[in-house]
C-alpha cells in the first residue's frame, strides 16, 4: 500500500474537486457566480494560511520577494479572479459535468503557451494527444441533450469554459516563473491566494457592497455549500495534489487528477438529474484518454 501512495493523493484529489464543482454549482446558482468565487476565495485564504502556520510556524511566506511577488500575484489574478469566474459562470449555464471537461483544455493551452513563450518543445506524440482530446471534447459538447443547464446559455458556457481552461494554463506558467528560484509550492500558493482576494475586492470595496457580499451567507444552503467547497478544493485538494507529486511521477498524478469529469458522469446524474448519453460517456473517455498521452508519452 505504501508503494501507491502518490497515485491515491492523486484519486483523492479528483474526488475532492470532484465534490468541489458540485458544491460551487450549487451555491452559484442561489447567489450568483461572483458572490461565489470572492467569498470562497477568502474563506481559502483562511484554509491555507493556517496550513503554513502549521507547517513553517509562520502565517506569511518569509524570504520572498518583488519577483516571487510579482509572478505569483499575476498568476493568482489570472487564474482565481478571472478563470474561476468564468468556471463558475460556466457551472451555471452547462453544469459541472462539462464544466469540468472544458478544464481538460488547460494542459493543451499550457503546452501551447510554454511552445509560444518559452520555447518549449511540442513533439509530434504531444500533437496527436491533443487531437484525440480535442476529438473527445468536441464529440461531448456538441450533443445538444436539452439537459436544464442550457437555458438558451450552452455556447456562452462553452466558451466560458474554453477561456477558464486557458487562464488556468496561463496561471500555471506565470507559477512556473515564480517558482523558478526553488520556492516552496505552498509559499507561491499562500501569495496567489492573497494577491487574489485583495484583487477580487477591490471592485465590492468601490460599490460598497462588502456587507452585501457577507449577507448572501444567510443562505445556508449556498453558505455550507459554499464553505464544502473551499474545504474541498483550495486545502485539501491541492494538499492531496502536492502529496501526489510527491510520491509519483507527475504524469501519473496529472492524469489521475484528470478524472473529474469521468467521476462527474454519475454525480450528475444523481444530484442534479442529468440526462447522461452512451455519447457523452465515450467522449469523455476519449478526451480523459487524449489527456493521459499528453502527460504520459
Amino acid at each position: 500500500m505504501s508503494n501507491y501512495y502518490g497515485e491515491i493523493a492523486a484519486l483523492g484529489t479528483s474526488l475532492c474537486w470532484s465534490f468541489c464543482s458540485i458544491l460551487f454549482t450549487i451555491s452559484s446558482k442561489r447567489i450568483g457566480h461572483n458572490y461565489v468565487n470572492r467569498l470562497r476565495l477568502t474563506i481559502a485564504l483562511v484554509f491555507i494560511t493556517f496550513v503554513h502556520y502549521i507547517i513553517y510556524k509562520s502565517f506569511v511566506p518569509v524570504n520572498i520577494n518583488l519577483n516571487h511577488l510579482f509572478w505569483f500575484g499575476l498568476s493568482g489574478v489570472i487564474g482565481f479572479v478571472i478563470g474561476d469566474r468564468f468556471l463558475f459562470k460556466s457551472f451555471v449555464f452547462v453544469g459541472p459535468r462539462i464544466g469540468m471537461l472544458m478544464m481538460s483544455l488547460t494542459p493543451i493551452f499550457g503546452a501551447l503557451i510554454a511552445w509560444i513563450f518559452l520555447h518549449e518543445s511540442l513533439t509530434f506524440q504531444k500533437v496527436i494527444a491533443t487531437t484525440v482530446t480535442l476529438i473527445g471534447i468536441s464529440w461531448v459538447v456538441l450533443e445538444r441533450n436539452g439537459n436544464e443547464y442550457e437555458k438558451g446559455h450552452y455556447s456562452t458556457g462553452i466558451l466560458l469554459g474554453i477561456g477558464a481552461a486557458f487562464c488556468q494554463a496561463l496561471g500555471l506558467i506565470l507559477s512556473k516563473k515564480g517558482l523558478s528560484e526553488d520556492l516552496s509550492p505552498l509559499f507561491g500558493n499562500v501569495i496567489r491566494v492573497f494577491v487574489g482576494v485583495v484583487t477580487i475586492w477591490l471592485i465590492p470595496i468601490f460599490k460598497g457592497e462588502i456587507v452585501l457580499s457577507f449577507k448572501k451567507l444567510k443562505d445556508k444552503k449556498a453558505g455550507f455549500a459554499l464553505l464544502g467547497g473551499s474545504f474541498l478544493g483550495p486545502f485539501i485538494g491541492v494538499w492531496l495534489s502536492l502529496i501526489a507529486v510527491q510520491y509519483t511521477l507527475v504524469g501519473i498524478a496529472s492524469t489521475l487528477m484528470a478524472l473529474p469529469p469521468v467521476i462527474l458522469l454519475p454525480l450528475s446524474f444523481l444530484i442534479f438529474k442529468e440526462k447522461i448519453t452512451i455519447r457523452a460517456i465515450i467522449g469523455t473517455c476519449v478526451t480523459l484518454a487524449g489527456v493521459g498521452m499528453i502527460f504520459l508519452l
